[in-house]
């Protein structure tokens, strides 16, 4: 009987993972990945072989306990199983699930984090998340609930609101009811940590001004402390943008 290793790839291009991710990946002999990590990362391991069991907008595109029972399945059959997912496992990716599937069939599991895409977004924007002083707490929130029902409150300085993209008119009527005020900053990034990210500003007000830039592309909208532009930003130029075959892995 193998090992499960969840990973978190990242939330875009694959030089987002972790080194410990990396390593573990390149260990795998069949790898369970997640619709949303780049296809830059076969290439830490060429070997293994590759299940896409994605899902998109809602729509099962394969069903958790068909997941569960791969993982299962090839737990059995192989050494190491990598379960790779995009951004951290632990953040919206379902890893409840699926680590009960595999305690209850005595499998072994190991956890690496991973760059999930609020921090992506506010690295991008270069907007920290918390700010000494006005921003001491941050929430992390999906918008829309798996009924559909659209979700926003304010319990926290920033809050950050995941899978947007399509109701970003309606958060701004939902954000506006539970109290926060028109003019709140609020940041919208889709595609974060892609080389192809967008970022736009808006107040709670003027949020379904970003709906058409936005549009399709996976978005996080920051609200409050986070949102606000820094005084100063730096831009710096001169590295090296290296391919993911130059950098050395090992195992």
């Amino acid at each position: 009987m193998g090992t499960v290793v969840f990973i978190g790839a990242g939330p875009g291009a694959a030089d987002l993972i972790t080194l410990r991710g990396a390593q573990r990946l390149a260990q795998a002999d069949v790898v369970l990945y997640d619709a949303l990590t780049d296809p830059a990362l076969r290439e830490l391991a060429p070997a293994a072989r590759w299940l896409n069991v994605g899902k998109r907008g809602f729509a099962d595109s394969t069903g958790q306990d068909t997941i569960n029972a791969l993982l299962v399945k090839y737990a059995n059959e192989c050494a190491v199983v990598a379960r790779l997912k995009g951004g951290d496992p632990s953040v919206f990716g379902r890893l409840e699930e699926e680590l009960e599937a595999l305690a209850q069939a005595g499998i072994a599991c190991e956890v690496v984090p991973g760059v999930t895409a609020a921090i992506a977004a506010a690295a991008a924007t270069q907007r920290p998340l918390t700010r000494r002083g006005t921003g001491r707490s941050v929430s992390l929130a999906t918008a829309v609930t798996r009924t559909g029902a659209l979700h926003a409150t304010r319990s926290a300085d920033t809050e950050v609101f995941y899978m947007a993209g399509k109701q970003l008119a309606p958060l701004s009527r939902r954000l506006l009811e539970v109290g926060w005020p028109a003019d709140t900053p609020a940041s919208v990034v889709s595609r974060a940590g892609w080389p192809d990210q967008l970022h736009s500003d808006h107040t709670v007000a003027t949020l379904g001004h970003a709906a058409m830039l936005h549009a399709g592309r996976p978005t996080v909208v920051i609200v409050g402390a986070g949102a606000r532009p820094t005084q100063v930003r730096c831009d710096v130029k001169g590295f090296e943008v290296r391919r993911l075959t130059d950098i050395s892995v090992k195992p």
